[in-house]
Protein backbone atom coordinates (compact mmCIF):
# COMPACT_ATOMS: atom_id res chain seq x y z
CA UNK A 1 0.00 0.00 0.00
CA UNK A 2 1.05 3.58 -0.58
CA UNK A 3 0.95 6.11 2.28
CA UNK A 4 -2.61 7.21 1.49
CA UNK A 5 -3.77 3.59 1.62
CA UNK A 6 -1.91 2.96 4.89
CA UNK A 7 -3.53 5.99 6.49
CA UNK A 8 -7.00 5.02 5.35
CA UNK A 9 -6.56 1.44 6.55
CA UNK A 10 -5.41 2.70 9.94
CA UNK A 11 -8.34 5.13 10.24
CA UNK A 12 -10.81 2.41 9.20
CA UNK A 13 -9.49 0.21 12.04
CA UNK A 14 -9.98 3.06 14.53
CA UNK A 15 -13.47 3.69 13.25
CA UNK A 16 -14.52 0.08 13.81
CA UNK A 17 -12.50 -0.70 16.96
CA UNK A 18 -12.29 2.51 18.96
CA UNK A 19 -15.33 4.39 17.64
CA UNK A 20 -13.48 7.70 17.76
CA UNK A 21 -15.12 10.99 16.94
CA UNK A 22 -14.89 12.31 13.38
CA UNK A 23 -12.82 15.29 14.55
CA UNK A 24 -10.27 12.98 16.19
CA UNK A 25 -10.03 10.88 13.03
CA UNK A 26 -9.56 14.02 10.95
CA UNK A 27 -6.75 15.13 13.27
CA UNK A 28 -5.02 11.74 12.92
CA UNK A 29 -5.38 11.91 9.13
CA UNK A 30 -3.95 15.45 8.99
CA UNK A 31 -1.00 14.61 11.25
CA UNK A 32 -0.12 11.41 9.38
CA UNK A 33 -0.35 13.16 6.03
CA UNK A 34 1.97 15.88 7.33
CA UNK A 35 4.49 13.27 8.45
CA UNK A 36 4.20 11.49 5.10
CA UNK A 37 5.01 14.77 3.32
CA UNK A 38 8.03 15.19 5.59
CA UNK A 39 9.29 11.77 4.45
CA UNK A 40 9.32 13.05 0.84
CA UNK A 41 8.03 10.02 -0.95
CA UNK A 42 9.28 7.33 1.40
CA UNK A 43 6.79 4.94 2.92
CA UNK A 44 5.52 5.55 6.43
CA UNK A 45 6.57 1.98 7.14
CA UNK A 46 10.21 2.89 6.40
CA UNK A 47 10.28 5.69 8.99
CA UNK A 48 12.98 5.39 11.65
CA UNK A 49 13.15 6.80 15.16
CA UNK A 50 15.51 9.49 13.82
CA UNK A 51 12.87 10.46 11.24
CA UNK A 52 10.22 10.89 13.93
CA UNK A 53 12.56 12.86 16.21
CA UNK A 54 13.77 15.19 13.46
CA UNK A 55 10.20 15.72 12.24
CA UNK A 56 9.00 16.76 15.69
CA UNK A 57 12.04 19.02 16.11
CA UNK A 58 11.34 20.66 12.75
CA UNK A 59 7.76 21.27 13.86
CA UNK A 60 8.98 23.10 16.96
CA UNK A 61 11.41 25.23 14.95
CA UNK A 62 8.53 26.07 12.58
CA UNK A 63 6.60 27.50 15.53
CA UNK A 64 4.25 24.67 16.48
CA UNK A 65 3.10 24.69 20.09
CA UNK A 66 4.15 21.91 22.51
CA UNK A 67 0.54 20.74 22.67
CA UNK A 68 0.50 20.29 18.89
CA UNK A 69 3.75 18.31 19.07
CA UNK A 70 2.29 16.11 21.81
CA UNK A 71 -0.81 15.42 19.70
CA UNK A 72 1.25 14.58 16.62
CA UNK A 73 3.47 12.20 18.55
CA UNK A 74 0.36 10.57 20.02
CA UNK A 75 -1.03 10.00 16.53
CA UNK A 76 2.26 8.55 15.28
CA UNK A 77 2.43 6.25 18.31
CA UNK A 78 -1.06 4.97 17.64
CA UNK A 79 -0.34 4.42 13.95
CA UNK A 80 2.89 2.50 14.53
CA UNK A 81 1.33 0.37 17.27
CA UNK A 82 -1.36 -0.58 14.78
CA UNK A 83 1.30 -1.21 12.12
CA UNK A 84 3.20 -3.45 14.53
CA UNK A 85 0.07 -5.42 15.46
CA UNK A 86 -0.84 -5.78 11.77
CA UNK A 87 2.74 -6.97 11.06
CA UNK A 88 3.35 -4.13 8.64
CA UNK A 89 6.56 -3.30 10.53
CA UNK A 90 8.96 -5.25 12.73
CA UNK A 91 9.66 -2.39 15.15
CA UNK A 92 7.81 0.64 16.49
CA UNK A 93 10.06 3.73 16.01
CA UNK A 94 8.05 5.70 18.57
CA UNK A 95 8.43 3.17 21.38
CA UNK A 96 9.54 4.87 24.60
CA UNK A 97 9.60 8.35 23.06
CA UNK A 98 8.61 11.19 25.39
CA UNK A 99 6.43 14.01 24.17
CA UNK A 100 7.13 17.69 24.82
CA UNK A 101 6.57 18.76 28.41
CA UNK A 102 3.39 20.77 28.40
CA UNK A 103 3.48 23.88 30.52
CA UNK A 104 7.25 23.70 31.03
CA UNK A 105 8.82 27.13 31.09
CA UNK A 106 12.29 28.51 31.53
CA UNK A 107 13.45 31.43 33.62
CA UNK A 108 13.93 34.57 31.55
CA UNK A 109 17.30 34.21 29.87
CA UNK A 110 20.13 36.61 30.60
CA UNK A 111 20.93 38.91 27.70
CA UNK A 112 24.41 38.79 26.25
CA UNK A 113 25.07 42.18 27.85
CA UNK A 114 23.98 40.83 31.25
CA UNK A 115 26.33 37.88 30.83
CA UNK A 116 29.25 40.14 29.91
CA UNK A 117 28.71 42.20 33.07
CA UNK A 118 28.35 39.09 35.20
CA UNK A 119 31.54 37.52 33.85
CA UNK A 120 33.44 40.74 34.51
CA UNK A 121 32.23 41.00 38.14
CA UNK A 122 35.05 39.01 39.84
CA UNK A 123 37.98 41.43 39.91
CA UNK A 124 41.51 41.21 41.22
CA UNK A 125 44.32 38.67 40.95
CA UNK A 126 43.79 36.74 44.19
CA UNK A 127 43.07 32.99 44.21
CA UNK A 128 39.35 33.46 44.92
CA UNK A 129 38.90 35.97 42.10
CA UNK A 130 40.80 33.73 39.68
CA UNK A 131 38.67 30.77 40.73
CA UNK A 132 35.36 32.60 40.44
CA UNK A 133 36.25 34.13 37.08
CA UNK A 134 37.19 30.68 35.77
CA UNK A 135 34.01 29.06 37.12
CA UNK A 136 31.72 31.65 35.53
CA UNK A 137 33.54 31.57 32.20
CA UNK A 138 33.60 27.76 32.04
CA UNK A 139 29.94 27.50 33.04
CA UNK A 140 28.79 29.92 30.35
CA UNK A 141 31.15 28.48 27.71
CA UNK A 142 30.09 24.87 28.23
CA UNK A 143 26.50 24.90 29.51
CA UNK A 144 27.38 22.45 32.29
CA UNK A 145 25.00 21.86 35.15
CA UNK A 146 26.29 23.43 38.37
CA UNK A 147 26.68 19.96 39.86
CA UNK A 148 28.82 18.97 36.86
CA UNK A 149 30.95 22.09 37.19
CA UNK A 150 31.74 21.65 40.89
CA UNK A 151 32.28 17.93 40.32
CA UNK A 152 34.97 18.40 37.66
CA UNK A 153 38.24 16.56 38.27
CA UNK A 154 41.67 17.52 36.99
CA UNK A 155 41.89 14.48 34.71
CA UNK A 156 38.61 15.51 33.04
CA UNK A 157 40.04 18.79 31.76
CA UNK A 158 42.16 18.85 28.60
CA UNK A 159 43.59 22.36 28.67
CA UNK A 160 45.58 21.92 25.50
CA UNK A 161 42.56 20.84 23.45
CA UNK A 162 40.18 23.12 25.35
CA UNK A 163 37.76 20.30 26.17
CA UNK A 164 36.13 19.04 29.36
CA UNK A 165 34.88 15.48 29.79
CA UNK A 166 31.63 15.39 31.73
CA UNK A 167 29.73 12.49 33.22
CA UNK A 168 26.16 13.74 33.48
CA UNK A 169 22.77 12.34 34.41
CA UNK A 170 22.38 8.61 33.98
CA UNK A 171 26.15 8.18 33.76
CA UNK A 172 26.15 9.58 30.20
CA UNK A 173 29.54 10.93 29.19
CA UNK A 174 30.07 13.82 26.82
CA UNK A 175 32.96 15.99 25.61
CA UNK A 176 32.32 19.73 25.61
CA UNK A 177 34.56 22.44 24.09
CA UNK A 178 35.35 25.44 26.29
CA UNK A 179 36.35 28.19 23.89
CA UNK A 180 39.45 30.38 24.09
CA UNK A 181 38.30 32.80 26.81
CA UNK A 182 37.18 30.10 29.24
CA UNK A 183 40.30 28.10 28.46
CA UNK A 184 42.51 31.11 29.30
CA UNK A 185 40.68 31.89 32.54
CA UNK A 186 40.82 28.25 33.64
CA UNK A 187 44.54 28.10 32.88
CA UNK A 188 45.14 31.25 34.95
CA UNK A 189 43.30 29.68 37.87
CA UNK A 190 45.01 26.30 37.66
CA UNK A 191 48.47 27.85 37.31
CA UNK A 192 48.22 30.75 39.76
CA UNK A 193 45.08 30.41 41.87
CA UNK A 194 44.50 26.77 42.76
CA UNK A 195 48.05 26.08 44.07
CA UNK A 196 47.51 28.81 46.69
CA UNK A 197 44.64 26.93 48.34
CA UNK A 198 45.50 24.82 51.36
CA UNK A 199 45.64 21.13 50.56
CA UNK A 200 45.37 21.68 46.79
CA UNK A 201 47.69 18.77 46.17
CA UNK A 202 45.54 16.36 48.17
CA UNK A 203 42.42 16.48 45.99
CA UNK A 204 41.67 16.05 42.31
CA UNK A 205 38.76 18.51 42.38
CA UNK A 206 39.32 21.38 39.97
CA UNK A 207 37.49 24.07 41.94
CA UNK A 208 38.29 24.46 45.65
CA UNK A 209 36.96 26.49 48.55
CA UNK A 210 39.21 28.80 50.56
CA UNK A 211 39.67 25.91 53.00
CA UNK A 212 40.99 23.62 50.29
CA UNK A 213 37.95 21.37 49.97
CA UNK A 214 35.93 20.80 46.79
CA UNK A 215 33.58 23.64 45.89
CA UNK A 216 29.92 22.94 46.64
CA UNK A 217 26.79 23.84 44.72
CA UNK A 218 25.57 25.94 47.63
CA UNK A 219 28.80 27.95 47.85
CA UNK A 220 28.83 28.59 44.12
CA UNK A 221 25.16 29.65 44.20
CA UNK A 222 25.93 32.22 46.91
CA UNK A 223 28.85 33.55 44.87
CA UNK A 224 26.69 33.77 41.74
CA UNK A 225 24.05 35.83 43.54
CA UNK A 226 26.72 38.14 44.95
CA UNK A 227 28.30 38.76 41.55
CA UNK A 228 24.89 39.27 39.93
CA UNK A 229 24.14 41.98 42.48
CA UNK A 230 27.52 43.58 41.77
CA UNK A 231 26.85 43.50 38.04
CA UNK A 232 23.33 44.91 38.57
CA UNK A 233 21.71 41.99 36.74
CA UNK A 234 17.97 42.47 37.20
CA UNK A 235 16.85 39.11 35.76
CA UNK A 236 15.89 36.65 38.54
CA UNK A 237 18.56 34.00 38.91
CA UNK A 238 18.30 30.23 39.11
CA UNK A 239 21.02 27.62 39.69
CA UNK A 240 20.94 27.02 35.92
CA UNK A 241 21.06 30.71 34.90
CA UNK A 242 24.23 30.46 32.81
CA UNK A 243 23.24 27.05 31.42
CA UNK A 244 20.00 28.58 30.13
CA UNK A 245 21.92 31.55 28.70
CA UNK A 246 24.40 29.21 27.01
CA UNK A 247 21.64 27.28 25.22
CA UNK A 248 19.53 30.31 24.34
CA UNK A 249 22.43 32.32 22.95
CA UNK A 250 23.65 29.38 20.86
CA UNK A 251 20.21 28.97 19.27
CA UNK A 252 19.85 32.73 18.79
CA UNK A 253 23.08 32.65 16.79
CA UNK A 254 21.89 29.80 14.60
CA UNK A 255 23.18 26.65 16.33
CA UNK A 256 21.50 23.40 15.32
CA UNK A 257 19.12 22.02 17.93
CA UNK A 258 20.82 18.62 17.85
CA UNK A 259 24.22 20.18 18.57
CA UNK A 260 22.78 22.02 21.57
CA UNK A 261 21.20 18.75 22.74
CA UNK A 262 24.61 17.03 22.66
CA UNK A 263 26.35 19.90 24.44
CA UNK A 264 23.73 20.04 27.19
CA UNK A 265 23.72 16.27 27.63
CA UNK A 266 19.96 15.89 27.12
CA UNK A 267 18.93 12.29 26.49
CA UNK A 268 15.90 13.34 24.45
CA UNK A 269 15.60 16.17 21.94
CA UNK A 270 12.20 17.13 23.35
CA UNK A 271 13.96 18.45 26.47
CA UNK A 272 16.09 20.78 24.35
CA UNK A 273 13.18 21.99 22.22
CA UNK A 274 11.98 24.34 24.95
CA UNK A 275 14.86 26.69 24.10
CA UNK A 276 13.44 27.34 20.65
CA UNK A 277 10.51 29.13 22.30
CA UNK A 278 12.92 31.56 23.96
CA UNK A 279 14.66 32.17 20.64
CA UNK A 280 11.35 32.80 18.86
CA UNK A 281 10.35 35.40 21.45
CA UNK A 282 13.60 37.26 20.72
CA UNK A 283 12.90 37.12 16.97
CA UNK A 284 9.40 38.50 17.53
CA UNK A 285 10.81 41.34 19.63
CA UNK A 286 13.39 42.20 16.97
CA UNK A 287 10.72 42.13 14.29
CA UNK A 288 8.49 44.44 16.31
CA UNK A 289 11.31 46.95 16.77
CA UNK A 290 12.93 46.91 13.33
CA UNK A 291 10.23 46.01 10.81
CA UNK A 292 8.46 49.07 9.30
CA UNK A 293 5.10 47.44 10.01
CA UNK A 294 6.18 45.67 13.20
Amino acid sequence: MDNAGLIEAFLDSLLTEARLRALTLDAYRSDLEAFARYLRGRSLLEASRADVTSYLAAEVVAGRRPRTGARRLSGLRRFFRHALAAQWVANDPTEGMEGPRLGLSLPKALSETDVERLLAAPTGDGPLALRDRAMLEVLYATGLRVSELVGLRLNEVDRQAGIVRVVGKGGRERLVPMGEEAQARLTDYLNEGRPAFKGAGLTSAVFLTHRGGPMTRQAFWQNLKRYAAQAEVAVPLSPHTLRHAFATHLINHGADLRVVQLLLGHADLSTTQIYTHVARERLRALHAVHHPRG
